[in-house]
């Protein structure tokens, strides 16, 4: 490939303008460098940044070349609170690692989690009252947590759920800090926020402590947590007590946060959208008739499905990647430099008119088969791709449609009048001040 000179990109006059301009508004800023083209340089700091905006390049950085980089800064830094886990271990490492955990995530144990996760939804649908106003965001995190906990680990912690999602979102509001080229000097500082997180971090540890006690302690079923301590029994390579409660740690965290803050925001489009609320009650009227669904049910529920998908279209969980070059490297025909760092937007991607028409709109019947399969791989890519994708994409795409099905054939949500929404964007993509709604009977 012919090399091409120096990408486009902006040429601020003020020192330290970008970086300005991206901590302040880092959706913003993403979006307008989208502008400049499908491949833009700019500088936050003293770093080289390169955005891609195509989905071929997007593809050659996750997928054709991906062993030419590492996760960026953001994830190395995020060591803090995950340790080595899935999301920030690399090379042979999480190789390793990876493979011991994938078996969780093939067809028929996934399967098998389908009526954990609509018991628990029936369940915590239990304790709504018509007219009960709620904070829609919170009651997903409870809930996704005390799912996620129940079918990988084994572990019954509704009782506690309150307390541990408290701990969990604090330790969420920390990841911000990794957009922050001072993180480290700030980590060092007495201030209130590092002592909120240390509090925080110590209650999971101790969670997460208590749930490899009890699992050594007892006869259980075949889950993630048995996977994990028994390779540590085995003596596998590298299989340390801290290894299994960093992976832990990971999946407790990565592994509800991204579907609630999914299903939230699903849940405030649908308040949005009469007629898509409308046609979805419809369609589980049709297929369900009444009951609980099933994961037989599954590929009948079609519109649920294309309602999940555009919520994650238009607010995408994990909204950024960011890889990091570990030598020199050609990448869309520009040169990079061992060091640079590349973002890659699934935000930018989604909101993209070349492959979305009217992409401001929520539109689930967009999502035609024909529509999918003229789609490029990279141009709706909300779990990422490549050997780094989310482990856990099945175990979602699963729970986000059983949980709406189970939720909407039953209960309506009104957003509150005058409750601000707008996206905090951290780690994941997240409601800033929750989403307050009104329960109503279907």
């Amino acid at each position: 490939m012919t090399q091409k000179a120096a990408p486009p990109g902006p040429k601020p006059r003020v020192p330290g303008a970008a970086l300005l301009a991206f901590r302040r508004d880092p959706i913003g800023f993403v979006m307008d460098m989208a502008k400049y083209g499908d491949f833009v340089h700019y500088k936050l700091g003293r770093s080289d940044f390169y955005q891609l905006n195509n989905p071929e390049h997007i593809k050659e950085v996750l997928v054709i070349k991906h062993n030419l980089f590492m996760k960026s800064k953001g994830l190395q830094a995020a060591k803090r609170i995950l340790g080595d886990g899935l999301l920030t271990s690399e090379g042979e490492l999480h190789s390793r690692q990876r493979r011991l955990i994938q078996p969780a995530f093939f067809h028929d144990r996934i399967s098998s989690y389908a009526d954990v996760m609509v018991e628990y939804t029936e369940r915590q649908m239990g304790k709504w009252s018509d007219g009960e106003k709620l904070d829609i965001h919170h009651e997903m995190m409870k809930l996704t947590l005390a799912i996620v906990a129940k079918t990988l680990f084994g572990a019954d912690v509704q009782q506690e759920t309150e307390e541990i999602r408290a701990a969990v979102s604090t330790s969420s509001e920390y990841f911000g800090r990794f957009l922050n080229p001072a993180a480290p000097l700030l980590d060092a500082l007495p201030l209130p926020s590092n002592k909120r997180f240390a509090e925080a971090k110590s209650r999971l540890d101790a969670t997460i402590r208590e749930m490899m006690e009890k699992r050594r302690a007892e006869e259980t079923p075949h889950d993630l947590l048995s996977a994990l301590l028994h390779a540590r029994a085995e003596g596998v390579p590298m299989m340390t007590d801290k290894l299994v409660q960093d992976e832990l740690m990971t999946l407790l965290l990565a592994g509800h946060e991204t579907t609630a803050n999914a299903l939230t925001w699903a849940w405030y489009l649908l308040s949005m959208n009469p007629e898509t609320e409308k046609r979805l009650g419809e369609e589980l009227d049709a297929v369900l008739g009444g009951r609980a669904p099933t994961v037989k049910d599954m590929p009948s529920l079609e519109y649920t499905n294309a309602v999940f998908t555009e919520a994650m279209r238009l607010y995408p969980p994990a909204w950024i990647l960011g890889r990091q070059a570990l030598e020199d490297c050609v990448i869309g025909g520009y040169p990079l430099h061992r060091g640079s760092i590349l973002i890659m937007s699934q935000y930018v991607m989604h909101h993209d008119p070349r492959y979305f028409d009217s992409p401001k709109e929520f539109r689930p019947e967009r999502w035609t088969k024909e529509m999918k399969a003229g789609l490029p791989k990279f141009a709706y890519f909300p779990f990422g791709g490549g050997p780094r994708s989310c482990v856990g994409e099945p175990f979602a795409w699963m729970e986000g449609v059983l949980l709406i099905a189970t939720i909407a054939r039953r209960w309506r949500f009104v957003h509150e009048d005058g409750h601000a929404v707008e996206m905090l964007p951290r780690l994941t993509l997240r409601p800033k001040y929750g989403m307050r709604m009104t329960v109503k009977a279907a």
